[in-house]
């Protein structure tokens, strides 16, 4: 949200102000609407699994009892899903880029100028059904502090610079300065995709006992090392 609020102050600061304000505005409706889809996978991922927890504590949960297969296919299901759904709704953006802007205005000035986004919100709806839940899964792994600077070398170091540069050096308007906030999206979402792919998630359950154990936790399930020897 502070994302979107820094963009909207950059967007007021070019010319005709009204009319390019106006067409990020109505983007950021249409977007922020979508969004609550990806954010509800984070929030309410097992709601299809019948179940009350999030993404991030399921991911949690099977660490610390020990499930790693069971984490990376929570992971698997989480992502696949919202970008499914993802997809449906970046259809939508497409098809009707012209027909709605004008669900906000009647103004045919800031509806050419929301269209001309159009194909930018697209790609903004589908990077944003995956994202949230990328971003679910590494706090739900304990790498909180990670996803905080990826965030902040993402969005504050690398989209607003740049679509800065693009808005106001380039002159490409509300276009540049969007452009700038998908290519801050698409490094953060390149990121964390690739951590993920990379994580072994053994290893990761074998931390979360450790972290059990060193805060006095009570572990009732054997504990990885005994399953190890067991199966050996």
């Amino acid at each position: 949200m502070w994302y979107y609020t820094a963009v909207l102050i950059l967007v007021g600061c070019l010319k005709n102000p009204e009319i390019q304000v106006g067409a990020i505005s109505i983007c950021m409706n249409y977007q922020l609407w979508t969004l609550m889809v990806a954010v509800g996978f984070n929030a309410a991922y097992d709601f299809f699994l019948l179940s009350c927890f999030t993404i991030s504590v399921r991911v949690s949960n099977e660490l610390g009892a020990n499930h790693p297969k069971a984490a990376k296919f929570s992971v698997v299901v989480a992502t696949t899903t919202s970008a499914a759904i993802g997809l449906v709704f970046t259809a939508v953006a497409l098809a009707a880029r012209k027909q709605m802007p004008r669900l906000f205005t009647g103004d045919d000035a800031v509806v050419n100028e929301t269209a001309k986004l159009g194909y930018l919100l697209a790609a903004t709806i589908f990077l944003n059904s995956i994202q949230p839940v990328l971003s679910g899964v590494a706090i739900g792994a304990g790498w909180q502090s990670l996803v905080a600077f990826v965030n902040i070398g993402c969005y504050y170091l690398v989209g607003l610079p740049l679509g800065a540069v693009f808005g106001f050096k380039l002159k490409l308007n509300a276009t540049g300065i969007w452009a700038g906030m998908v290519i801050g999206t698409v490094l953060q979402t390149i990121i964390l995709f690739v951590i993920l792919a990379r994580t072994r998630w053994q290893k990761e359950a074998m931390l979360a006992e450790e972290r059990i154990r060193t805060w006095g936790g009570n572990i009732d399930l054997p504990s990885i090392q005994e399953n190890q020897e067991e199966t050996k």
